[in-house]
């Protein structure tokens, strides 16, 4: 079972990523808490980082430095317009995707 989770939640962790910046601008470490806060999405450092650097990249999120209290400058990583719209794709897809897995999961008639 535990890899079955491990699977699902490596499908789910950009649809994830992006949805917590939706709530808006986070640097890295705020951006976990956004997530991990919540049952099932635990996600880590190394998984998390290197998604931002790709979908910076992709130009889905944008990324700007500021100054930190304490320690090295924060990244803080904000939606772009083709990132909302990355985000919108994905949630359309996972709602469609939900409703016909419960369709199956509950027995209901096509």
């Amino acid at each position: 079972m535990q890899s079955w989770m491990s699977q699902l939640r490596k499908g789910v962790t950009e649809l994830t990523v992006l949805a917590a910046l939706r709530q808006g601008e986070a640097y890295g470490y705020e951006l976990l808490q956004r997530i991990n806060h919540i049952e099932g999405l635990a996600l880590t450092e190394s998984t998390v980082y290197p998604l931002l650097a790709r979908l910076k990249r992709e130009k889905f999120v944008s990324v700007r430095a500021a100054p930190s209290p304490s320690g090295p400058p924060r990244r803080y990583y904000k939606l772009t317009a083709t990132g909302q719209k990355r985000l919108q794709e994905m949630l359309s897809q996972w709602k469609l995707m939900g409703n016909a897995v419960s369709q199956l999961a509950e027995g209901e008639p096509e």
